[in-house]
């Protein structure tokens, strides 16, 4: 787990032969690195992740065999069921905002991307990686103003160095509720939920109507009981403390739950609270689990391009789109002050901040994809006026493909930091399950202490790959030590793989259509082609 604070006709041929150098540049790089990268492989191994973060009772389709049921008593001493969910990173904490966070971003990749993941034959594996997260958060959600936010305490679990299999830490069990109030973490998982319902609208509707059920009954809890949860629950602030507020979990679910279910109720809410909230006022450079600012910017941005929109919600709606203007020419370095921009490695990564960095990265590729998708949409006059030049769909989504095409190696040093993936990977993720001999080959209980005696500081690669797990990369001179002491770069999170799901999907498709300049048109499942359950184009 990461414990992270917030310290955010001629125009279309030029656009063209600029996302040509950003290609070009990106193939010299993959070749530089060995051969193109294999979007395909990435996509399946990206899916293994989630597989290994399980935390539960492992189904019999389990494709991850070092891994084996744990937590099977957690909320036994609250009363409630809460086995499931996944670890959010390298330890066993489960902690609610990230987890959330990582199935809106699973199920926004198949609501762009869907018939791509299907047309890699990986959509049921998609479909089971954000189902194991649903069906803990309907667990979780016990009452219509209650939902369990957290099991474990992270404080204690990193006192130990343990398979999950093993666990002696405490599995305590925390929650929000109308007392003890959390509108973050109820607002995020609410956009979990409702953003899995569409997903799920065509292989399972009953499912989907009770994913959207549960997601209306939270964010009428979490509008209803404003708070902070990391001031109900204590014992997060360490680790995923709510450094942005509630207000961005507010905006950002009543704008799924809107694409959701078409009720005009829910973008009123969000035009009528821009001000207030901050939606129209935060100038953001980055996008997380914490800041959800610029995924609210461009989600409204959306509802403006495609017109589905009243008159009267134009206005606002302009000034969304600004501020999403503003996070892509950050990621574009092309807004007037340097510090209004987001800095690069010398190997053209993005960089936001040490701890983690890649979490910014992939967030970054993801949303300048969807956006560039988005203007190609709505029109070919449609660009992104920066203050050191217009940015038009095609440079955009060259810059998003670059940003992939380094994860997988195209970078300095030629190691992907998708591990599993390529000739050359992180081998030492600090990881507690990969980094102990499997529970299946080796049941003899091994200690909190004794974990860290024997494994820990081992200098020899881990017993097991992590496979599909994105780590936390490089600093902002591109060095990487792969060193599982190294927690900053080599711990992984479920949420910096989770944008990529969709990402590698449709960059494979591109790659095979030998049409790597054009900008990526959303290719959902058919079902999903239509989202709103009134029968009204999804907003």
């Amino acid at each position: 787990m990461i414990m992270r604070m917030r310290s955010g006709a001629a125009a279309w041929v030029l656009g063209l032969a600029v996302a040509a150098v950003f290609f070009l540049a990106s193939e010299a790089a993959s070749s530089a690195a060995g051969a193109p990268h294999d979007y395909e492989e990435a996509l399946r191994k990206s899916l293994l992740y989630f597989e290994a973060q399980r935390s539960g009772r492992l189904p019999h389709g389990q494709r991850v065999a070092w891994r084996d049921h744990s937590g099977l008593t957690d909320g036994l001493e609250q009363g409630v069921d809460l086995v499931g969910g996944y670890y959010d990173a390298g330890d066993h904490v489960k902690f609610g905002l990230p987890m959330a966070f990582t199935v809106t971003m699973l199920s926004w990749s198949l609501l762009e991307y869907g018939g791509d993941v299907a047309a890699s034959g990986e959509l049921a594996h998609a479909l089971e990686s954000i189902k194991w997260g649903t069906d803990y958060f309907i667990k979780a959600h016990t009452q219509p103003d209650e939902l369990w936010a957290e099991v474990g305490d992270g404080d204690t679990d990193h006192y130990c160095w343990q398979r999950p299999e093993d666990m002696t830490t405490s599995r305590q069990a925390y929650k929000v509720d109308r007392e003890r109030p959390g509108s973050d973490v109820a607002g995020e998982t609410a956009a979990a939920l409702a953003a899995a319902s569409m997903a799920f609208r065509e292989t399972n509707p009953h499912y989907a109507h009770l994913l959207l059920h549960h997601a209306q009954q939270l964010f009428e809890f979490a509008d209803k009981y404003r708070g902070k949860y990391d001031s109900s629950i204590a014992e997060v602030k360490s680790y995923y403390a709510s450094v942005s507020g509630y207000h961005d979990e507010l905006l950002w679910a009543a704008l799924w739950l809107h694409r959701a279910t078409g009720r005009a109720a829910y973008l009123d809410y969000v035009v009528d609270n821009a001000h207030e909230f901050g939606g129209t006022g935060w100038a953001i450079t980055e996008f997380s689990w914490d800041v959800k600012y610029a995924g609210v910017q461009l989600l409204a941005t959306r509802l403006l391009l495609s017109g589905d929109h009243s008159e009267r919600h134009r206005a606002t709606l302009e000034l969304y789109r600004a501020k999403a203007e503003h996070y892509v020419c950050a990621n574009m370095g092309k807004n007037a002050a340097a510090e209004d921009n987001v800095e690069r490695s010398p190997g053209g990564m993005l960089y936001v901040r040490q701890w983690n960095n890649m979490q910014y990265v992939t967030s970054a590729a993801f949303l300048l994809s969807v956006y560039s998708g988005y203007l190609k949409d709505a029109g070919a006059g449609e660009r992104v006026a920066c203050a050191a030049g217009d940015v038009g769909a095609e440079e955009m989504f060259g810059h998003a493909r670059a940003q992939v095409d380094y994860v997988l190696g195209s970078n300095p040093r030629g190691i992907s930091y998708l591990v599993g993936f390529g000739a050359k990977f992180p081998a030492r993720v600090h990881h507690r399950a990969a980094s102990i001999v499997p529970y299946k080959d080796r049941k003899e209980f091994i200690g909190c202490a004794q974990g860290f005696d024997d494994w820990f500081g081992r200098k020899s690669a881990n017993p097991n790959v992590v496979v599909g797990a994105i780590v936390g990369g490089p600093d902002r001179r591109d060095r990487f030590k792969d060193d599982r002491v190294n927690y900053m770069q080599t711990e992984a999170c479920t949420y910096n793989t989770a944008p990529m799901v969709g990402m590698f999907a449709m960059l494979n498709r591109v790659a095979r259509e030998h049409g790597p300049i054009s900008a990526p048109t959303p290719t959902t499942v058919t079902s999903q082609r239509q989202e709103s359950s009134t029968g009204t184009a999804a907003a």
